[in-house]
């Protein structure tokens, strides 16, 4: 039977600090990119503020993961789900978990063979692409747990510096397309934050790596400090498009991150959104390593196969299902049903969970206190 508590080899164990690496690199993906359209779209030019509430939302829900996971020694979202609802009923909310795993590391990938069809390659068919950024992917997951903890500390300290060219873009900003603040009524706003879910989702996943932390007294500190990264650097590229494009021009750009990128110009380059799309497989390669692990490591856990089966399986999988996104609508559809489902599976699902371990850790305590008394 599958053991509640995970203990790792001290080999395979990582430094608490790198979590920032992981959250950051994990929910900075294809979503940044078609991020401020999507919020404005429900916010209007208050789209940033919706931005900070989803950030703040994601604060309240790691802090509830966190909280959960320290009741018990060693455990990842497989163990709990063992713990608190048996073999049976855990295991099966294992295999849906896993379902939205897979799913969202499908979407991601096919989101960016789509930019890369669009901005660089219109003739580049879906499958080859699609076939080498999966065989990297494998290539980074076989390594284990260490190997996608450097890919994704690499990945951030190497795409940093593209943060820095969404300042070039306020030389041309209205700044009066911010006004007047709170003008959305609070239904539309909270849309907005709703609407981020894609962009926001990927934290969940220190449910599946934190047995691996060292130091886990500290995690809490660190996951905040990503999350809160991540979202001031998501609501200044929202405002930034929200100064820069004209009216309501912002809602017909699908990648407005991308199409800002057009107006830099660097000696011998003009086409510098191609280097921006290019070094994005750099921003969402931890994303796919990190859903393909989390995935293949419960398929180990409750199958009792090797991990490596596992990311086989998936793999293939998930290449199979590209050939059956035919055109461009059915890809943003398949997106907004994993947007939807990542709201219930990554914000609403572990606070409900955490509530029940909490409330079950405290019942057995008292129980155990009465026990002695008497």
């Amino acid at each position: 039977m599958m053991k509640v508590n995970l203990h790792p080899k001290e080999g395979l164990l990582f430094n608490t600090f790198l979590l920032f690496f992981l959250i950051h690199g994990v929910q900075t993906g294809v979503g940044i990119v078609g991020l401020p359209r999507v919020v404005y779209l429900a916010a209007q030019h208050d789209a940033w503020i919706s931005v900070l509430i989803a950030g703040a939302v994601t604060a309240i829900v790691l802090w509830f993961m966190i909280m959960m996971l320290r009741q018990y020694d060693s455990a990842d979202l497989y163990g709990i789900h063992l713990d608190v609802f048996g073999k049976w009923l855990g295991n099966s909310l294992s295999f849906v978990y896993i379902l939205y795993l897979i799913s969202s590391f499908f979407v991601i990938f096919m989101n960016y063979v789509e930019i890369v069809q669009v901005w660089i390659f219109p003739n580049l068919v879906t499958w080859q692409l699609a076939l080498v950024l999966i065989l990297l992917t494998i290539y980074g997951v076989y390594g284990g747990i260490r190997v996608v903890v450097g890919i994704a500390f690499l990945s951030v300290l190497g795409t940093m510096w593209i943060l820095f060219i969404a300042f070039i873009p306020l030389r041309y900003a209205d700044f009066n397309h911010l006004f007047p603040i709170m003008n959305s009524d609070i239904k539309s706003i909270l849309k907005g934050a709703q609407s981020t879910t894609l962009s926001m989702m990927g934290f969940e996943l220190v449910m599946f790596f934190y047995p691996y932390i060292k130091e886990k007294r500290k995690s809490m500190r660190y996951v905040q400090i990503a999350n809160l990264f991540t979202t001031l650097m998501f609501s200044f590229i929202t405002l930034v498009s929200i100064v820069f494009f004209a009216g309501d021009s912002l809602k017909a750009v699908i990648w407005p991150v991308l199409s800002m990128f057009k107006i830099v110009r660097l000696p011998n380059l003009e086409r510098f959104e191609f280097i921006a799309v290019s070094f994005w497989m750099l921003i969402i390669l931890p994303n796919m390593c990190l859903y393909l692990w989390a995935a293949s490591k419960g398929f180990s856990r409750i199958l009792k196969r090797k991990q490596k089966t596992g990311i086989w399986f998936f793999a293939i999988l998930t290449f199979g299902a590209t050939f059956l996104i035919q055109a461009r609508y059915q890809m943003n559809m398949v997106t907004d049903i994993i947007a939807k489902t990542g709201f219930y599976t990554a914000i609403c699902y572990p606070v409900v969970l955490a509530m029940i371990v909490l409330m079950k850790k405290w019942w057995l305590k008292r129980r155990n206190s009465h026990a002695k008394t008497s």
